[in-house]
């Protein structure tokens, strides 16, 4: 059963996010919007991606002995050397990847993409790749927007895909004490339908929810966007099995707390298939809520905005605190209100600038739980945001943002064909640095791209120490996209980096983010990670290039 939940949301297409038959074309009106915003001689459909049959691949450098023995260990119909399945495994979802297999490019494809069933053939396949000198690239959802799952294979001749998804059932569930135990492959929507039949939730919805999978939530550290009532990916699991070249690691999920010894599961954590092929996850699970609540306030700028956030995380009684916290900034806001158009925010507008709020800053919240608790936390909150200028302008733009969160990613798709670039890039920092970092990364992404482009951000994750920054990035497209796309991302991550933020709040490290690993972490810490990696894939087949780039793994290796 949990199988057929999986497939009743098709796969990513090969070219773009997901199912286009689930987007949305943009409006006339949002169309003239991004034309003027960003002088545009034309938003025409005239960047089309090609055909599937136009695309560029090599031949598999895998020899029949080898594919032979794969096909033993997980079934001859559970390895693919055509073109079509190494192409869909080429990479991930950045925008660079999208645009190179638009263009036809699909170079970097696997020689083969294997999927196992059990643990034991996740473990033979590693064994064959370790003796045979072949990369593994681990694959759920393929999701990823930093290259954590393009198959790079130096220093190694051949790469293949260990696509789990075959891997997505339940395995346990523990009603009592709250936890359940699923194989890593299971997708987001599965993920909810499965504990749904017992009463519980997750309660982890990041925006790739319909396409990733448990294994790639824990192996990059990802938070959703209820993280700040249910909590991050991190602190849900509790438990991991992880096959490795040198035998199986099972940790955790003993005891609520212990210890014995140094975290190895949050070792695990974030190791983006590096150290490890995680095959089952344990997690804390929650009832089910019965009952959500919905505001949204205005406030005069977004520093006005942001202190409210920071009482209500720091100052709120946990209880009261929304399961969904999402504050745009002014520039955001004024993207939002020029996209939707119409009287509603011609009202909105009137109604906002007489009481003095003339440039906005949107903040959503969403409030889930049993029925009849979530009105009252709303209202006892309602005092902390009027407190800091926020006014109330009903419940409708968050209820709005809730029925369509998970839609962005296929604008994107739209605006590429349309000849806009247009990235994200997040971060989070200490409430101390917030407004700074904020400022900085927006004047480093508009002086690597010039102008006319459009930055916004907003705030969707909040600490008692600090809170997360997500930005958006539109411009006309330069050539083919990739230099413009280069020079935004250095100049983001220095600025970043120099700001003393994080380089990564829940995207992960990948490739694009490895080079700036060390100013986080110090070349100790780079080691620490080489050591373990050398303890449990001796031979370094564990997705070459990610986390730790080659020329840093091979100095201090």
């Amino acid at each position: 059963m949990v199988a057929d939940v999986t497939e009743s949301i098709p796969h990513s297409v090969w070219n773009g996010w997901g199912d286009p038959a689930q987007g949305h074309p943009l409006s006339e009106h949002a169309l003239s919007y991004l034309k003027r915003e960003l002088a545009l001689d034309s938003v025409e459909l005239s960047h089309p991606s090609v055909d599937l049959s136009e695309v560029s691949v090599s031949a598999s450098a895998l020899d029949e002995r080898v594919i032979a023995e794969l096909r033993a260990i997980v079934g001859a119909d559970h390895v693919a050397t055509d073109d079509v399945s190494r192409i869909v495994h080429a990479g991930g979802k950045s925008t660079p990847d999208l645009l190179r297999r638009r263009a036809g490019d699909a170079a970097r494809a696997p020689d083969a993409v294997v999927k196992p069933e059990t643990n034991d053939q996740v473990a033979d396949v590693l064994t064959l790749c370790a003796t045979e000198h072949i990369a593994v690239i681990p694959f759920g959802g393929g999701t990823s927007v930093v290259g954590g799952v393009e198959p790079l294979r130096w220093p190694f001749a051949s790469a293949i895909t260990l696509d789990l998804t075959r891997m997505n059932r339940l395995l346990s569930i523990d009603t009592e004490s709250r936890t359940a135990t699923l194989q890593a492959g299971i997708r987001g929507p599965a993920i909810e339908a499965v504990l749904a039949q017992h009463g519980f939730t997750l309660g982890h919805f990041p925006q790739s929810h319909q396409q990733a999978t448990l294994g790639g939530y824990a192996a990059t550290r990802s938070a959703g966007q209820s993280s700040t009532g249910y909590g991050r990916s991190d602190e849900l699991i509790t438990g991991l099995r992880v096959e490795t070249p040198s035998g199986t690691l099972t940790l955790g999920g003993h005891a609520p707390a212990d210890a014995a010894g140094p975290h190895l599961t949050q070792l695990l954590l974030g190791s983006e298939g590096v150290l490890g092929v995680i095959t089952e996850v344990t997690v804390t699970i929650t009832p089910r809520p019965v009952e959500k609540s919905y505001g949204a306030w205005a406030f005069p700028s977004f520093e006005a905005g942001a202190a409210a956030l920071r009482e209500l995380i720091q100052d709120t009684p946990a209880g009261d605190v929304p399961e969904v916290v999402r504050l745009s900034d002014v520039d955001e806001t004024q993207a939002n209100f020029e996209l939707a158009g119409g009287r509603t925010i011609a009202a909105l507008r009137r109604y906002l600038a007489l009481r003095g709020v003339q440039h906005p800053s949107l903040a959503l919240f969403v409030w889930e739980g049993g029925r009849g608790g979530t009105r009252g936390r709303k209202r006892r909150c309602g005092r902390v945001l009027r407190a800091h200028g926020g006014v109330y302008v009903t419940g409708r733009p968050a209820s709005s943002w809730d029925e369509g969160r998970f839609l962005a990613p296929y604008r994107r798709d739209e605006l590429l064909t349309r000849g806009v670039f247009v990235e994200t890039l997040e971060t989070a920092t200490s409430w101390s640095k917030l407004n700074a970092t904020h400022d900085s990364v927006r004047d480093a992404v508009i002086g690597a791209i010039g102008s006319p482009c459009h930055v916004q951000a907003h705030i969707s994750h909040v600490y008692p120490g600090g809170a997360s920054l997500y930005y958006t990035v539109v411009a006309a497209m330069e050539g083919d996209g990739l230099e413009q796309y280069r020079r935004m991302k250095v100049a983001a991550s220095e600025a970043i980096v120099a700001g003393g933020a994080t380089i990564t709040h829940h995207h992960a490290v990948g490739i694009d983010h490895a080079p700036y690993l060390e100013a986080e972490i110090g070349g100790l810490g780079l080691s620490v990670i080489a050591a373990a990696k050398r303890e449990l894939d001796p031979v370094g087949i564990l997705n070459p290039g990610k986390l730790i780039t080659p020329q840093k793994a091979e100095t201090i290796g």
